[in-house]
């Protein structure tokens, strides 16, 4: 029950803002020092693009928060442990009395039934003593142990796919050119995000493809020092600079793994241990359980989720792609992400659907699907606008590989999300 210390979790779309409010804890945001968000700068060699998040119906601003995630977490915990305590804003009057026991141990083994494979509870070793185990039974376990599960494996098929790692760390006192928003930077190298998560704290991450170079023999921060930080906006570049010098270079993985139907009885896992994307019974009625399990998995994945996965990778792919004269789909990609970045400075919808999808505000896949493809055509027309009358066949032949790499790219996540 320590606070944790982390470098992912800390930018909370208005999507989860929203969700907070729903369960009426809004106030988990408060007295930790959390900084709103209210949208974006996109960073794209010289240039830089404006994204601001969406407004509401009522015409106000959608709006983030970014802070520490380890306090946001004991906010959290603390608000878990009162009872009583208001649940649902449809019925304020109501009061809560679920008989809530915090008890920290280590999970070690899920009990399951020898004969059904129906999930009865887990078996736990206690803090204090790590001898003893302590068993506890539930009509329904739920199972939400991050991305490096150790019970995924037991109830998900699906491989776990590391594709990259962040490294991150934190810039003290430095002034970012949009003050309340994230900054993305494109450049040679995949992307970087920098991010307020206090008054005086701001967060890099930075995406950095394969092998991740040694932080022992110090290849890392020359790696960083070389290729990154001549692409940092100048504005900012003393500050990074002074941060790797100072500051411990931490890593986490960027893992992909597609959601899954759970069809185990007893048992629902949440959370990274089910779903990532480029950083979602004893005695009981087990025919309703598993009812409730199979409405909630599609809710979730149309109303929120499949947007945010697809999105999330696909405009890594775009973002992440490198320069190649041998390499056809990297130039493609290429193409793509040049017209993504022209796309985003058309302004209007064009930066209001796809921040409001990013944001877990708009939740439409077809929306999603309607955008992408619609950046893929600006592509297409830009190369025969930019283009040379001699390149016209040419250019003929590359549109037609455009659009093919554009449906590489999103196709596949979109057939995993209406997998089960």
């Amino acid at each position: 029950m320590s606070e944790p210390d982390r470098i992912v979790g800390e930018l909370l779309q208005p999507g989860g803002v929203a969700a907070l409010g729903e369960l009426g804890l809004i106030n988990c945001l408060e007295n930790i020092d959390s900084i709103p968000c209210h949208g974006y700068g996109v960073f794209y060699n010289d240039e830089v693009v404006h994204i601001p998040y969406p407004k509401t119906e009522g015409g106000t601003p959608h709006r983030g928060r970014s802070f520490h995630h380890g306090r946001f977490i004991m906010n959290l915990r603390r608000a878990v442990s009162k009872v009583p305590r208001r649940c649902w804003p449809d019925n304020p009057s109501s009061t809560v009395h679920p008989s809530v026991t915090i008890y920290e141990a280590t999970a070690n083994e899920i009990i399951r039934c020898p004969i059904t494979e129906h999930v009865l509870g887990v078996i736990c070793s206690p803090k204090d003593n790590r001898e003893t185990f302590r068993r506890f039974f539930a009509p329904l376990t739920i199972v939400v142990d991050g991305c490096f599960s150790k019970f995924r494996k037991d109830f998900i098929p699906r491989e776990v796919q590391v594709k990259s790692n962040f490294v991150g760390f934190v810039m003290k006192d430095c002034v970012l050119p949009y003050k309340h928003h994230g900054h993305v930077v494109l450049g040679k190298t995949a992307p970087i995000l920098m991010y307020q998560i206090g008054s005086n704290e701001t967060r890099v991450l930075i995406d950095i493809p394969g092998k991740l170079p040694s932080n022992g023999t110090g290849a890392l921060k020359k790696y960083i020092e070389m290729e990154i930080l001549p692409a940092i906006p100048k504005s900012v570049q003393q500050s990074f600079y002074e941060a790797i010098q100072r500051e411990r270079l931490r890593s986490m993985p960027n893992s992909f793994l597609p959601p899954s139907t759970n069809t185990t009885e007893g048992l629902i896992m949440l959370g990274d241990a089910m779903n990532m994307r480029h950083p979602l019974t004893g005695g009981s009625d087990t025919k309703l359980i598993l009812m409730k399990m199979h409405t909630f998995h599609w809710k979730r994945k149309f109303n929120s989720s499949t947007v945010v996965n697809v999105l999330a990778q696909a405009l890594y792919a775009l973002f992440a792609a490198n320069v190649s004269d041998t390499d056809y789909l990297d130039q493609n990609l290429c193409v793509l992400r040049e017209a993504c970045f022209e796309y985003f400075k058309l302004g209007g919808i064009c930066i209001d659907h796809p921040c409001g999808m990013l944001a877990g505000v708009f939740t439409n896949p077809f929306l999603l699907i309607t955008h992408f493809f619609a950046v893929a055509a600006l592509g297409i027309w830009r190369l025969f606008v930019n283009g040379k009358m001699v390149q016209i066949p040419e250019n003929i032949v590359k549109s037609f590989m455009v659009f093919y790499t554009a449906c590489v790219v999103i196709l596949p996540y979109l057939w995993w999300e209406t997998k089960s």
